[in-house]
């Protein structure tokens, strides 16, 4: 038997995924300080600007790469000169810094007069310099993960996130309010850019830059990094039409409802990545026809930890909100219910898959139909139903997408010998046992409120009293879903035990 016939390793291509999930897992718990912690210290108003802000700062910097940096997932893994990819993508990134910046000092103005918000002028400098530097530095723990270098890039998050955290809540802790927040986010963003210079090169040789391997990425990017001048822009549509339309203190509310745990991202990103790579080196091996494997096996993964997740916010809402924020973002509630189903349209890396088979086309063509959408449909809700139509608009334009994105995963999986359906490459097995467990675990939440009779409005104040109901809540969600799967023949503590091991492999 041929080597190329083998199969996978029993240790799954998860377990590489580990030091980075355990890294986001660390660094999780301090990111969700940031809104927890303003949310007590600014006034509605202050928090609403301080969105309002990171909102313009995070569209162009996800805009501006233009699919550069992400074009590393899919070249690093299959050449072995890499230092030219390296270096011409930190080159890219600071030009786009540049220009990045260079965009805060010509729109800002009348940005702030769509929000109805002067007071964002007053954070012109400092959000130029952040947004400049943050996108310079964006290579940093892409350019490590796509070498298979996961430990070190889960370092890598490790610090940075820990220091974002400190950056953004000490200031405000010390009185130093949204000005010390941005001067202090933007001295870390320049540590970060000189890092990333110093560790994505380390131990590369060649040249810096090629101009035969620049057109080659270029051309592989173009269509993803357009799909992205359109998947930004629509996804943040409903938060730029909302705060053209309410107040600053109401906008804060939104974005509240808006609010989402990183779970989505501590998990769904690395595991993506991973799986990326994953279907480089299966590609390169021509062993290609394990890929629907691992894709199944990622999304399955997914699927028993994003069911439960979105049922059991979704059912506790009311008391994830009243613990979290206080009494006075109750408001938000309706929202944040419809905003949780964004969880549960992330259980298949779909992207990941497309972008690793150079399917970027696809992704484009889904993102285009997203905008398309989605500009008539945040318009009308919004105008109509104010900020409920914007985030409903918002859910119905991210299903559309997901469904054009799903509809080319089977071409990208399949081989010459094999063609898939898209009833081949998903994990219906897992799927059902997860979404049976998660919808009965949430019904018995919503049984609990409703026997309580009130009786959670009558605590005392203080935080351990918002914390009892929500944690009376986690405890009984958990003993249902548990309870649940193992009626279906899942064994959770097997599935742990077995990705430790995977892990540890």
């Amino acid at each position: 038997m041929s080597t190329s016939s083998v199969p996978a390793s029993p240790a799954s291509f998860l377990g590489k995924a580990g030091p980075l999930v355990l890294a986001r897992l660390f660094t999780a718990v301090l990111t969700l300080s940031i809104p927890l912690v303003l949310a007590r210290v600014l006034s509605l108003e202050e928090y609403g600007t301080y969105y309002q802000l990171f909102l313009i700062t995070a569209t162009l910097a996800y805009v501006l790469p233009f699919g550069v940096v992400q074009s590393l997932y899919y070249f690093l893994p299959r050449v072995e000169q890499k230092r030219p990819y390296l270096g011409q993508t930190m080159l890219l990134m600071s030009l786009a810094g540049v220009t990045g910046a260079g965009l805060v000092f010509w729109l800002l103005e009348p940005v702030s007069r769509l929000f109805s918000n002067p007071a964002l002028l007053e954070y012109q400098v400092e959000l130029a310099l952040y947004t400049a530097l943050t996108m310079g530095a964006f290579p940093l723990e892409v350019s490590l993960t796509s070498q298979g270098r996961t430990r070190q890039s889960a370092v890598a998050y490790l610090v940075s996130d820990s220091l974002r955290a400190a950056a953004m809540v000490v200031p405000c802790l010390l009185g130093a309010s949204l000005h010390g927040m941005m001067m202090a986010v933007a001295g870390l963003a320049g540590l970060r850019y000189l890092a990333a210079w110093l560790i994505a090169l380390r131990g590369t040789t060649g040249p810096l830059v090629s101009g035969g391997l620049l057109r080659e990425q270029l051309v592989y990017a173009a269509p993803f990094g357009a799909a992205m001048a359109l998947s930004i822009p629509q996804q943040n549509a409903h938060l730029f039409v909302v705060a053209g339309a309410v107040a600053p203190a109401l906008y804060a509310l939104y974005r509240v409802g808006c609010f989402q745990l990183p779970v989505v991202d501590l998990l769904y990103t690395p595991t993506s990545e991973v799986l990326m790579v994953r279907l480089g080196e299966l590609e390169k091996e021509g062993r290609l026809e394990e890929a629907v494997g691992a894709f199944r096996e990622a999304a399955g993964k997914l699927s028993f930890v994003f069911l439960p997740f979105a049922a059991f916010l979704f059912a506790a809402a009311p008391e994830f909100i009243g613990a979290l924020f206080g009494a006075k973002f109750h408001p938000a509630v309706p929202i944040f219910r419809v905003s949780v189903l964004g969880v549960v349209m992330s259980i298949l890396p779909m992207d990941g898959v497309l972008r690793a088979r150079g399917y970027t086309r696809s992704i484009f063509v889904s993102y285009l139909i997203k905008a398309v959408v989605t500009v008539p449909l945040v318009w009308l809700g919004v105008r109509h139903f104010g900020m409920k139509g914007g985030i409903v608009s918002w859910a119905v334009a991210e299903l559309v997408g997901k469904v054009t994105l799903l509809a080319r995963v089977p071409a990208a999986l399949s081989t010459p010998e094999r063609r898939l359906r898209i009833r081949d490459v998903l994990p219906w097995s897992e799927l059902g046992k997860a979404a049976l467990a998660a919808v009965a675990a949430g019904a018995g939440i919503f049984a609990l409120r409703a026997g309580s009779l009130g009786t959670w409005d009558e605590l005392p104040e203080g935080f351990f009293w918002r914390l009892l109901p929500l944690t009376v809540a986690g405890v009984l969600f958990g003993i249902g879903y548990v309870a649940v799967l193992y009626a279906t023949g899942v064994r959770p503590l097997r599935v742990l035990a077995a990705m430790r091991s995977r892990g540890a492999a």
